[in-house]
């Protein structure tokens, strides 16, 4: 589907802020879960460099039904932001300030170009950070992370993205200008439009300013590493970690062929078993860390290592922290064809990953398991030969059979990735018919006409 966006060239915007380059679009046709060859690029590409830019696109886009995409960095990995309808890819690469800090406050207001580890480095000396940030802050954007309501290895402790939101200025469908939220921590006044708005995947306004919370950054950080024998057992002793009140920030699982996928990658030198990655912050870490070990060993765990070193701790983390890089370079022959994400309730953790090991040995398919342990968000990803249909039909079977046991187990199709297009034919099993009318109603109270990212978490 093609759009004609020639009416771009008469609005207020600078010849290098609008491209209908073939590279340029071509960029912007895929994102970290969408490979090249189900590109899907945009007709124009425009690099807004204000609030006022956007608001322009917007209203001129609406009245004439042209689609508009917002993109961050294209970190995302349910097609969230590919155009998969044409139309006009809006950039936000240029609207990259940090607007104010106010330490005192302990927040900071930044445009949604703001890349996280930008962010970090720029709170940092006054003692605080962004608990909420994904494993992806590095390059991922603030505006993308709102956008699918990330979370990340403290959400067990911090919780999401979402949660230190305050407030948002963003430009509606027809280019108009609001403000949600308040700077207030808390507030009870009318209804919440900054909890539709976050994690609403750029389909209900754009967000072109965010106010955020920070938090205190921890008078000690003990991290650490245990190792076991058996997948079951780390599961459930990660699950008996947290329902015995352990305060950790983060607590990780991986399996045996995660394990095996990222030492293939980091050269560490660790065996190819399960292991469990923690981190605890606080005054009382020790406390902490003794009822922790005791219920790893109890469980099983082989050995568990600990620092509160940063280049330790670092390095007993590397094989955690480099499955992103790893997982597409481990087989030249298989491609990294879905990256999933399920969340289950806590008790039902050991018995979801399990699950995720017998879908892997039906369908004859190496999938990864690892994630978020702590709040029952397994990650699994799936490598195919691509050039075997057979193979790519029975990967889409499985990963269709591991969303339907999440949510079978009472749980959700996606903790943390969002919809996008992946996860869209799974909203009718997991909500009823009159819920899913009500989400569309608010769909078109806020795009009536249907232009903002569509396609995107309705069919």
């Amino acid at each position: 589907m093609t759009h004609d966006c020639s009416f771009l060239r008469d609005l207020p915007l600078s010849a290098d802020q609008v491209s209908f380059d073939s590279d340029d679009r071509t960029a912007f046709g895929t994102d970290y879960g969408v490979v090249e060859t189900d590109a899907s690029p945009p007709d124009a590409v425009v690099y807004p460099e204000s609030t006022g830019d956007v608001s322009a696109v917007l209203a001129a886009a609406n009245e004439r039904g042209v689609p508009v995409t917002p993109y961050a960095a294209g970190s995302s990995t349910e097609g969230n932001a590919v155009p998969v309808r044409g139309g006009i890819t809006l950039s936000m690469e240029r609207l990259d300030a940090i607007l104010e800090f106010r330490p005192d406050d302990m927040q900071i207001d930044v445009q949604p170009g703001v890349v996280g580890e930008a962010m970090e480095d720029h709170v940092g000396d006054e003692g605080l950070f962004f608990p909420a940030f994904p494993q992806s802050a590095a390059f991922s954007t603030v505006g993308g992370m709102i956008a699918n309501d990330a979370s990340g290895i403290r959400a067990v402790k911090y919780g999401e993205v979402r949660e230190w939101v305050r407030e948002l200025e963003v430009v509606k469908a027809d280019g108009t200008v609001i403000e949600v939220g308040t700077r207030a921590r808390k507030t009870s006044a009318g209804y919440n439009l900054l909890d539709l708005i976050v994690g609403s995947e750029g389909t209900l306004g754009v967000v072109t300013r965010a106010t955020v919370d920070l938090a205190v950054t921890p008078a000690r950080t003990l991290g650490g590493r245990a190792v076991f024998d058996d997948l079951d057992d780390a599961a459930a002793a990660i699950t008996d970690v947290v329902r015995a009140g352990v305060d950790v920030a983060t607590i990780e699982l991986v399996d045996s062929l995660t394990a095996e996928i990222a030492n293939s990658y980091t050269d560490a030198g660790l065996p190819a078993v399960p292991m469990v990655f923690f981190e605890l912050h606080g005054r009382c870490v020790d406390a902490e860390a003794a009822v922790l070990e005791e219920i790893l060993e109890r469980h099983g765990a082989q050995r568990t290592e600990t620092s509160e070193d940063d280049a330790e701790m670092a390095s007993l983390w590397r094989a955690r922290r480099e499955i992103g890089r790893a997982l597409p370079e481990y087989d030249p022959d298989r491609v990294l064809d879905v990256v999933g994400d399920v969340t289950v309730p806590i008790g039902s953790y050991p018995g979801m990953i399990r699950f995720i090991g017998e879908v892997s040995d039906e369908y004859g398919i190496p999938i990864p398991a690892f994630g978020h342990a702590g709040d029952g968000n397994a990650h699994y990803a799936i490598l195919v030969n691509r050039d075997d249909p057979e193979e790519v039909d029975r990967a889409r079977e499985a990963a269709e059979t591991i969303i339907r046991g999440a949510i079978d187990r009472g749980g959700t199709c996606t903790g943390e990735h969002g919809v996008g297009v992946g996860k869209r034919g799974y909203l009718t099993r997991e909500y009823e018919p009159e819920v899913l009318s009500t989400m569309r109603d608010v769909k078109h109270a806020f795009d009536p006409n249907g232009i903002l990212n569509p396609g995107k978490i309705f069919e």
